[in-house]
């Protein structure tokens, strides 16, 4: 997935929708942890911020839940 660094859309709402279709469509399934912040900017080539606020987009919009210590899972 290539993110658009010249649209109008934030990189984090659009790193979110690519997460979001992900769990959509089975790639992450429910109850099951999606990749790490580390592993996310790596994906992306963005700063954790910037991966923060799209895991924060997820979580607002109840796809996923962050457990302390443990990670970001999908919710079931």
């Amino acid at each position: 997935m290539t993110l658009d660094l010249d649209g109008p859309e934030p990189l984090y709402a659009q790193i979110a929708a690519v997460l979001a279709a992900r769990i959509a469509d089975g790639t992450y399934p429910a109850r099951r942890r999606i990749p790490s912040e580390t592993e996310l900017t790596e994906e992306f080539d963005v700063s954790r911020p910037t991966v923060r606020q799209a895991i924060q987009v997820l979580r607002d919009r109840g796809l996923a839940e962050t457990v302390r210590g443990k990670g970001t899972y999908v919710t079931g």
